[in-house]
């Protein structure tokens, strides 16, 4: 069984998740196209992150962002490696989908890349029901960023 727990980035399981999921968002972007917060970008008052542990081991991590206009950015998404395709990312999503309609926003967006890697979670993504839109807050458009956006 999965628990999910609001996480405040002190442990050194999910600090390691965090750095497997920043570099694989290198890894797999061009130069200047990753978007993902590091550390201290997640460690600020509209951030919230939750981890998902079964036992004492971290499966995954994810992140909203409130954002002033009384939305909220899906930030963050990562599955432990060893841990992909068990369902992870779905509970999650789902959680983070439930905490930003709690909170009154009127709609969930992310922002992500394109090709192979990418792939997996954009599939997620659509089947819980975002769908493809304009770029939103600070982000500009570019040919491998995407976006897409679920009302609430």
């Amino acid at each position: 069984m999965f628990e999910i727990r609001k996480d405040d980035l002190s442990g050194e399981a999910t600090r390691a998740l965090l750095a497997i999921h920043l570099a694989g968002m290198h890894a797999n972007s061009p130069p200047g196209s990753v978007f993902a917060l590091d550390l201290s970008g997640l460690q600020v008052p509209e951030v919230t992150v939750w981890t998902v542990w079964q036992g004492k081991e971290i499966v995954g991590v994810g992140a909203l962002k409130e954002l002033i206009d009384g939305t909220g950015e899906l930030k963050s998404m990562r599955t432990h490696p060893g841990h992909l395709r068990r369902g992870v990312a779905a509970i999650l999503l789902e959680h983070v989908v439930n905490k930003a309609k709690a909170r009154g926003l009127q709609r969930l967006s992310l922002e992500t890349g394109s090709g192979p890697a990418f792939d997996p979670a954009l599939a997620l993504y659509r089947k819980r029901g975002f769908v493809d839109g304009e770029a939103f807050s600070d982000y500009e458009r570019s040919a491998f960023n995407q976006f897409l956006h679920l009302p609430l």
